[in-house]
């Protein structure tokens, strides 16, 4: 293993050059009050950031601890009455990505976060408009909880978010459940979300929602508000081509619901094309101009934007440094990987989009042209088990087990086996230790919004020479391709091709190709990302922003980012040449 105490001098988040879009910073503490959101700032996401739980009850009666805030739904038959007063309530703070970003903001803002209460414990502590002060040891902002039903948990998300929006969002229509009544509840507990938001918005409120589980409440708002708050929204997963959106129940709606935003973000430039496209084809009545990347439709305009979603690069440097080389012999002894080996990596949930069967198919092939690799190569893959209620997430982990076991079967010998598969729970400690100690890391989903996996592995791999092999079809390509190992994950040679370029890549061009991945890490971080949100939020919460009169906020101040110019429909023909009896089909499509 290598342990380099010297940090590679282009990467360090104090030495960050001005991006070539003027977002860039050139210090870490350069951070102006103009980068703060500019008005009373209300956050609405499923998941909230502090979760209240009953402590587990030790033998003596004390207790310790709360819940890692797994996927798990609601429990609405919560303790009462004189059980519950007597047990110690314990909170889950938050631990990274994008709720642990966006603490910080509310806690500057003194705003409101809306969120999904599912925690035990979640309206033990809430007043009796379901609000909480947080953080607990300093309250700063208001906390508005949620209370779902178990009915409205398994409509809501486990039905139309995740058998519905998601599998369409990756592509994989066939796993489309349109339930009866899922879409009914998706929209009574987007309404919910939405009058949270009313009873708190004025003027001067910025409302900005998160993701896929939020798409009618845009529109709700707009509509209920008797104040105009100013409206921003990011999808946090891909958008579909237009054909696949075809498929979607009630895809009017959605498209309707999510031009209540004035502002609706996506990581990359192919989903704002897409959702463009969609727009175009399915909602005749929008005004879509693409040269601008706005949208016209019912007398207001959305501003549709890509800005790649960061990572909080310099935590996860600063946790890889501090792993030392006891901490990785022991974790390598708990999985019996012969610390000589050379180590690939992968690290997801066990989601069907991530392309875990292709992977593993790829290092079957790889383990058959390469037997000088045997007991020489060791791929550790870790896997979340996710939304397991759902038939499709539970076929998909027993293929996985199963595959992971059938190549080792056929490879092994007795003192190695080829794939080390767990579900274990791993801390973040341990997985910056996996992370620095791989020598590759592969991410290969057949799809993903952004992957946040790549990133966390490239700000961890503090001593410069590991090799990232990633899949085209992530967002993360667009930042990270260049310098990368691409793979096809469908392409099962060309995968193993790469994988056979990893092992054997000399050791200056790893650290020439990670060195620049670093460095584009650090430069667009979490913090990178967040600045340039606040900073669209800003140009259309001026009033003028809201004219109809041709010209965007962007042209206004002069700062325009990548031009939308020259945009062409994924599916390669005009959304104007829509037929009538393709718009029948779609309304068709689109009535609940």
């Amino acid at each position: 293993m290598r342990f380099t105490e010297s940090r590679l001098p282009s990467t360090h988040p104090s030495n960050r050059r001005l991006r070539a879009d003027g977002y860039g910073r050139t210090t870490e503490d350069s951070q102006s009050a103009d980068s703060v959101c500019p008005g009373s700032l209300i956050v609405v996401s499923n998941r909230q950031p502090y979760r209240h739980e009953y402590a587990a009850e030790s033998p003596n009666g004390g207790g310790s601890g709360g819940s890692d805030g797994d996927d798990g739904s609601g429990d609405d038959d919560r303790s009462s009455g004189d059980a519950s007063e007597s047990r110690s309530i314990a909170v889950d703070e938050p631990t990274g990505g994008l709720t642990a970003g966006l603490d910080p903001v509310l806690q500057a803002t003194e705003g409101t976060w809306i969120a999904w209460g599912d925690g035990e414990a979640d309206f033990e502590v809430t007043d009796d408009r379901n609000r909480v002060a947080v953080p607990p040891d300093d309250p700063s902002y208001t906390l508005r909880r949620i209370d779902l039903s178990e009915e409205a948990v398994d409509s809501y998300y486990y039905g139309f978010s995740n058998r519905v929006l998601w599998p369409l969002c990756h592509g994989f229509t066939d796993l489309v459940e349109n339930r009866s009544n899922d879409f009914d509840w998706y929209r009574t507990v987007n309404e919910r979300f939405a009058e949270a938001v009313v009873d708190n918005a004025t003027a001067d409120s910025v409302v900005w929602l998160q993701d896929y589980h939020f798409a009618l409440a845009p529109r709700m708002i707009r509509e209920s508000a008797s104040e105009s708050p100013t409206i921003a929204q990011f999808w946090h997963i891909p958008w579909p081509t237009a054909a696949t959106f075809q498929r979607c129940p009630a895809g009017g709606a959605i498209l309707e619901g999510l031009l209540g935003n004035d502002l609706l973000g996506f990581h990359v430039e192919r989903y704002v094309d897409r959702f463009l496209d969609c727009v175009g084809r399915y909602l005749p009545a929008a005004n879509v101009d693409r040269s601008r990347g706005t949208v016209t439709y019912d007398g207001e305009t959305t501003r549709v934007v890509a800005t790649p979603m960061g990572i909080d690069a310099k935590t996860h440097d600063e946790r890889a440094r501090s792993v030392s080389e006891t901490d990785v012999t022991s974790l390598l002894e708990r999985y019996d990987v012969d610390p000589e080996n050379v180590v690939g990596l992968g690290v997801d949930r066990l989601d069907y989009s991530k392309g875990i069967p292709e992977r593993l198919a790829a290092i079957e092939r790889f383990l058959e042209r390469n037997p000088q690799w045997h007991g020489e190569f060791t791929f550790v893959q870790t896997a979340t088990p996710s939304r397991t209620d759902i038939e499709a997430y539970a076929r998909h982990g027993d293929l996985v087990r199963s595959e992971a076991t059938r190549i080792n079967r056929r490879f092994a010998t007795n003192g190695w086996k080829p794939i080390v598969y767990t579900e274990d729970y791993l801390s973040n400690d341990e997985l910056s230790a996996l992370y620095r100690r791989a020598e590759l890391m592969v991410v290969s989903p057949l799809v993903d919004g952004m992957n946040l996996v790549a990133q966390e592995y490239v700000a961890a791999n503090v001593d410069g020479d590991g090799t990232l092999v990633l899949s085209e079809g992530t967002g993360a390509h667009e930042l990270l391709g260049s310098h990368a190992l691409t793979i096809d994950p469908t392409d099962v040679d060309g995968f193993a091709a790469q994988l056979e370029a990893a092992v054997s890549m000399p050791r200056r061009e790893r650290q020439r190709r990670m060195n620049t991945l670093r460095t584009r890490i650090f430069d667009g971080d979490l913090e990178w990302w967040m600045e340039t949100q606040f900073d669209w939020i800003r140009r259309v919460h001026r009033r003028e922003d809201r004219e109809t009169d041709g010209r965007t906020s962007a042209e206004r101040s002069g700062r325009e980012p990548e031009s939308h110019a020259n945009r062409g429909s994924d599916t390669g023909s005009d959304p104007d040449s829509r037929s009538d009896s393709d718009a029948d089909r779609w309304e068709r499509r689109s009535t609940v």
